[in-house]
């Protein structure tokens, strides 16, 4: 083992990598991880991962770390030749919407969405016709053709906030594509559903499986313990939780409370993230593995910057990322 290697386990140690990693396996992460970030810095690569990344991604490689939103804040104008996004394709889409003129690429092109796959343009414009007085709130796990179709993109961060302010003016929307969040974010703000809330029957393959027994089972057992659920999640699971909120507000929750212990009802990448966060405090397991956000692997990451294959890079039409950019751009105007 070199010298760099060795100091790389060192780094990787008081990351905290070692709360959720075998000792043993460090020393072939940090070999990925020391050869990744050499060709980052040789390419002037930037490395965007999403929350639900392995910990050795977030921990090893990247350079901005967050949900979709903050990911989405973070990534414009950002300062290098290419960006690898580390997450599902939607994402690395809005990436390069953001930043048209760098070359993006996804170091796992199969990496898809349940929710993104649940509608296409073809279904907004139906919806349109159909309800042409209301707008078109469209969640930010959907398609870039999708996006283009919409009038403002929403996270699971700001959503509520932009759909108060939209029906300051508007006595109908059409929200798209998640029916549970939909469903979450019309009871917050006592909205009719079919008649004040138009919904799309898309879900998360990962949040829509959790059983609310489960969650009362363990409350028997830690009884003082804090839960907090995705607002992806269904109404049952809401209702049966201390804290809603999106992957940073969960952080944050935890961050400026001192429960005994803390569950989180969402994608198993939160969990461990929060364990390197915040080592003093107690995580009950409470999660499902998403297959798609797992599909990227230190591997492959090292692959698509050795390589820059063509199969891997996002590519847009200037049309699609001018229509696109709208209601994105609407996004940040209307979360102030």
């Amino acid at each position: 083992m070199n010298e760099e290697v060795k100091n790389e386990i060192l780094r990787l140690k008081e990351k905290g990598l070692t709360n959720i990693c075998v000792e043993g396996e460090l020393e072939q992460i940090a070999e990925l991880t020391v050869e990744i970030n050499r060709l980052k810095k040789l390419k002037n690569a930037v490395i965007l991962a999403h929350v639900y990344q392995r910990p050795e991604v977030i921990l090893g490689i990247s350079d901005l770390v967050g949900d979709s939103f903050k990911l989405s804040s973070d990534c414009s104008g950002i300062n290098a030749d290419i960006i690898i996004f580390c997450g599902v394709n939607f994402m690395a889409q809005t990436a390069k919407i953001l930043n048209p003129n760098k070359r993006v690429f996804v170091p796992s092109p199969d990496a898809g969405c349940s929710l993104s796959d649940s509608i296409k343009k073809e279904d907004v414009i139906a919806l349109r016709k159909k309800y042409p007085d209301a707008p078109v709130v469209t969640y930010i796990n959907t398609e870039a053709e999708v996006k283009a179709y919409s009038d403002v993109i929403v996270t699971s961060s700001n959503a509520e906030k932009i759909l108060s302010n939209l029906y300051k003016k508007n006595k109908r929307i059409i929200f798209i594509p998640d029916k549970f969040m939909g469903r979450n974010l019309a009871r917050s703000l006592n909205k009719r559903i079919g008649d004040e809330m138009i919904l799309w029957d898309g879900s998360c393959i990962v949040h829509e499986k959790f059983d609310v027994a489960v969650i009362k089972e363990y409350r028997k057992k830690y009884p003082n313990m804090m839960v907090m659920a995705h607002s992806e999640c269904p109404s049952e699971i809401i209702e049966n939780v201390d804290f809603m909120g999106s992957t940073s507000d969960m952080l944050a929750q935890i961050k400026n409370t001192s429960a005994e212990s803390y569950m989180l009802v969402t994608e198993c990448g939160l969990g461990e993230l929060a364990t390197t966060m915040f080592p003093d405090k107690k995580f009950i397991a409470m999660c499902r593995l998403c297959p798609y956000m797992k599909m990227t692997s230190l591997e492959n990451v090292l692959e698509t910057l050795k390589n820059l294959p063509s199969n891997n890079e996002v590519i847009l039409s200037k049309d699609l990322i001018e229509r696109s950019r709208k209601s994105i751009d609407m996004m940040f105007e209307l979360a102030r």
